[in-house]
């Protein structure tokens, strides 16, 4: 499908801000791929569009990913792969494989979007990120205009990033993923606000099962974090700061609550949202722009708050935070165009 002219694209994020679009294309079919041409300067290409900010129009083109696929492969015993198309729902993927007898994304429940859009993110949730569980990615290179498969290493994750977010974004679109999940089921407990909600509804909460699991995370997320489809947002809008141990020990020092939490060697991640409810943001609202009383770490558009004006607030958050504690907030969504640095 193509459509041409002023493409309205709020029905298509999940801010509910109002954007428009010179050209609409929806790819349903790899075959459609090498008849595309792709400007990274003025086109996007877009999924569920729920980890996107829309400042300004998009004076291009809007791919709109809709591959679609669901296939189950299996090595062992112990171990299946599946491969799941770029344009498959998130969540309803979650919980397809379970319903398979399949554990691994479980943590990872009821984060909105779709497939292709995972690995851009590395998402993660509750102590897991899909590059644990990833095997490849397959893509289409607009430079070389042909179809590739990445393997994990390739693809260089990290916390919330990726090879499509920083060293190459708009140099691929992603048409599906494959994945290694288990048949024997080993729960990650690690966030203790996980272990406690299964301590209230799991039958066995020291060995509860998989879809305990998931029901679980989705009732946490219920409690946490507002709907989209009632109040636009794109979940957690700032990243939790990473910090060596030498600045984290000496914040520690000024300020003893500060939540800390080992991270890589040398390094520890401290709570974005703990850092903007102490600068007075929770619950923040002017005009239509503000922050979830919730969760300090989710911007809301209570209606009719225009990209801009998200922005906007974003950026007097992470200066807020800067001059409070010196350290900058880096958003989890792409944001367009993006925020200006810190000065």
């Amino acid at each position: 499908m193509t459509s041409t002219g002023a493409y309205e694209l709020q029905s298509l994020n999940s801010f509910g801000v109002s954007a428009k679009a010179e050209r609409l294309v929806a790819i349903s079919d790899k075959n459609q791929l090498p008849q595309l041409q792709f400007q990274p300067q003025q086109d996007l290409i877009l999924g569920g569009g729920s980890n996107l900010l829309l400042v300004e129009d998009v004076p291009g083109t809007v791919f709109q990913v809709r591959l679609t696929g669901r296939q189950l492969t299996r090595e062992s015993d112990t171990r299946t792969r599946v491969t799941l198309g770029a344009g498959e729902n998130w969540h309803a993927v979650v919980r397809w494989t379970l319903a398979q007898g399949l554990s691994g994304l479980e943590n990872l429940s009821l984060i909105p979007g779709l497939v292709g859009a995972a690995p851009i993110q590395n998402i993660g949730a509750y102590g897991v990120e899909l590059a644990e569980s990833l095997v490849e990615v397959h893509v289409w290179d607009w430079q070389q205009q042909r179809e590739r498969t990445l393997d994990r290493d390739a693809c260089d994750f990290s916390y919330r990033d990726s090879r499509f977010k920083s060293a190459e974004p708009g140099r691929f679109l992603i048409t599906a993923l494959t994945l290694r999940l288990q048949h024997h089921f080993t729960p990650r407990l690690r966030y203790a606000g996980l272990a406690q909600a299964l301590q209230e509804t799991s039958k066995n909460p020291d060995a509860p099962s998989a879809l305990e699991v998931s029901d679980a995370v989705i009732r946490l997320r219920r409690e946490k974090l507002p709907d989209p489809a009632q109040l636009g947002n794109a979940g957690s809008f700032f990243k939790n700061p990473v910090l060596e141990a030498a600045r984290a020990e000496a914040l520690a020092a000024q300020h003893p609550e500060l939540p800390l939490y080992a991270s890589q060697e040398g390094h520890y991640k401290t709570s974005a949202a703990w850092l903007i409810e102490r600068c007075g943001w929770k619950g923040f609202r002017a005009g239509d722009a503000g922050v979830s009383a919730q969760h300090a770490l989710v911007l809301v558009n209570y209606g009719r708050a225009s990209g801009a004006e998200l922005a906007q607030l974003a950026a007097r958050i992470r200066a807020d935070v800067w001059r409070e504690f010196a350290i900058e907030l880096e958003p989890e969504p792409r944001i367009l165009p993006p925020l200006a640095p810190l000065t």
